[in-house]
């Protein structure tokens, strides 16, 4: 199973080789057109470039040459200008189609992603932290947008104009070449070498930034508790050491970058004046024109930036590297829960039958303590069993095996006489509806909020199902009805505003089996009145699972089962267990006021 980064900030750690980089080449492949244009335009612009240094020495040799005709003059700049616009124009060209390419790979990468991550059972989150995921939906892709759309381009231009440069020094000066050639190791090797000391010591810096920016939202979402407690010195300290801390890194990688600075300029002009000492030797032997020598120090300098370059963006290709092997580990997942080859039909009209037999499961992050042990429960159509028991008994993994996002290791689950593990996912999951104990609102309108539960309901529809669920006049006074932006988690909601929309989006699902768990325990007396009157309607006709919440919901049930460490250990009516002096009634006994309307069970 895939591992999420341990990291928050979005740094990617580099491969130890570009093979990795294969996941993202067949993602380009898959436009050849677009490839092939921006390999066109990478070809003429590096050619332009190598053109330019034979143009120079053209105009040199020939148009600054003693009684040389003044139409002939313009004839070479001419020349030089035109390798200009073409190198202008064909660099243009090779930004919009090669970073047009990454922005599509990129783009179905992601999707890619999502699409899996969305057939992934709920085990894999629990491993997988979600925030990390999408940390590298963001930090990794856009890890590679920069290899498909800069760094693969100015890989390959640079190892053009390496090539042809070379060959076109020894063309035009072979013992100068020869000379330049001892030198570039010079260059090369201080370049590559305070690169790497460069990358290492940006990298703690994101570090320490990405602590400041932690600890920042940290204490300003906290603010109330941080002041409640009186600790607002001991955050000023905590804070002050973070920016010290990005202070001294920072300082570190401005003396790292001043010192390299000084080095490469030392080096790359040290060698320029010694290559251009040398050839001024040769034009005055007469061996040299002037226009050779000038070709020769622009297209020494083309190379040995072309090399490098090609040393910093080796570090960049190994980075995406490391950005598509983490990417391609999430594609290469398969879901534990996943249609069987030939998945048995569930049976028309539902029924809304639901049966445990023998069920004995474990999380797959606990697999030393049995969730449910030997758990056996027949629940009939249309029937209502509440379940209640200690916090930690098994109440919510009873729905967490009905909707299957769970297999048990040992018993069957089945719907309407059908094995769980024989049907398809979805089908199990369309003849379900869930209410859960606090309303899971989308940063969305609430009209797209509502008809979650059936997206193509109409407003009739949103709008009776609100009206049933007590939530029609809460949003027939929003700013914009239905409409209306809910913000964040729906923020802009109160709790109860929140439940009711939950258990109007469950009666638009319309399912034969309702599931309500603990949907009225963190409400007030008010919302805990209105969410129970729609609860009541919403109930009415369906299989109901409740975890138990309140006493008007357990005394409606038919049976309450009772759970206590994954076992049942009582099952009948709230008067029969009530008598038995059991878990039950040590239960109500602790909870029930002598009006018996506090909750339980919870």
């Amino acid at each position: 199973m895939a591992r999420a980064p341990s990291k928050t900030a979005p740094d990617v750690e580099p491969a130890s080789s570009v093979g990795p980089l294969l996941m993202v080449w067949r993602a380009a492949a898959r436009y050849p057109g677009r490839v092939a244009l921006a390999l066109t335009a990478l070809l003429i612009t590096a050619a332009a470039t190598l053109a330019i240094p034979n143009g120079l020495r053209l105009i040199v040799d020939r148009g600054f040459a003693e009684g040389v005709d003044p139409q002939e003059i313009g004839r070479w700049f001419r020349y030089l200008l035109g390798i200009v616009v073409v190198l202008a124009a064909g660099t243009a060209c090779r930004f919009y189609f090669v970073s047009l390419l990454g922005e599509r790979v990129v783009a179905d990468i992601r999707r890619a992603v999502q699409d899996n991550l969305l057939r992934m059972h709920p085990a894999f989150f629990e491993e997988n932290s979600p925030s990390e995921i999408a940390s590298r939906m963001t930090a990794d892709t856009t890890q590679i947008e920069q290899v498909v759309g800069t760094t693969v381009s100015v890989a390959l231009r640079n190892v053009l104009m390496a090539i042809g440069g070379t060959i076109y020094l020894f063309v035009l000066a072979p013992s100068l070449t020869g000379l330049m050639l001892l030198l570039v190791p010079l260059l090369v090797g201080p370049i590559a070498w305070f690169g790497r000391r460069l990358r290492s010591v940006s990298r703690e810096s994101q570090d320490r930034i990405a602590t400041v920016g932690m600890r920042t939202s940290e204490v300003l979402g906290a603010m109330k508790i941080v002041q409640g407690f009186n600790q607002e010195d001991r955050e000023k300290a905590r804070f002050a050491e973070a920016v010290e801390d990005t202070f001294d890194t920072a300082q570190r990688r401005i003396r790292l970058r001043a010192t390299m600075t000084f080095i490469i300029i030392l080096s790359v002009f040290g060698a320029i004046t010694l290559l251009m000492w040398r050839g001024a030797m040769q034009v005055a032997d007469g061996t040299l024109t002037g226009g050779t020598i000038a070709a020769f120090v622009l297209t020494g300098m083309i190379v040995a930036g072309a090399f490098g370059a090609l040393t910093e963006v080796y570090g960049e290709l190994l980075r995406g590297a490391g950005a598509a092997s983490r990417l391609n580990e999430l594609l290469r997942e398969k879901p534990a829960i996943a249609p069987p080859a030939r998945p048995t039909d569930l049976p028309q009209p539902p029924r809304g039958s639901l049966s445990f037999r023998n069920v004995t499961f474990r999380y797959p992050t606990r697999p030393d303590t049995p969730a449910l042990s030997d758990f056996t429960l027949e629940v009939e159509p249309g029937e209502t069993v509440a379940i209640v028991g200690p916090s930690g008994a098994g109440k919510s993994t009873v729905f967490q095996l009905a909707e299957r996002f769970y297999d048990p290791q040992h018993g069957t689950v089945r719907l309407d006489g059908v094995p769980l593990v024989n049907a398809d996912p979805a089908d199990i999951r369309r003849r379900i509806a869930i209410v859960p104990q606090e309303g899971v609102l989308f940063a969305a309108n609430a009209r797209d909020n509502l008809r979650y539960g059936n997206w193509d309901a109409d407003d009739a529809a949103i709008w009776q199902a609100a009206e049933n669920a007590n939530a029609a006049d809460f949003l027939r006074a929003l700013p914009d009805g239905l409409d209306t932006f809910l913000g964040e988690g729906g923020a802009r909601l109160s709790g109860g505003q929140r439940q009711r929309i939950a258990i109007a989006r469950a009666l638009l699902r319309d399912a034969p089996i309702l599931l309500l768990d603990e949907a009225t325990s963190a409400l007030d007396a008010e919302s805990e009145m209105l969410v129970q009157q729609a609860l009541d309607g919403l109930m009415a006709g369906r299989t109901t699972l409740v975890i138990a919440h309140r006493l008007a919901t357990v005394r409606a049930a038919d049976r309450i089962v009772v759970l206590e460490d994954g076992r049942m250990v009582e099952s009948g009516t709230h008067a029969q267990l009530s008598a038995n002096g059991g878990l039950y009634a040590r239960l109500a006994a602790l909870q029930f006021t002598e009006a018996e309307s506090e909750p339980y069970g919870r």
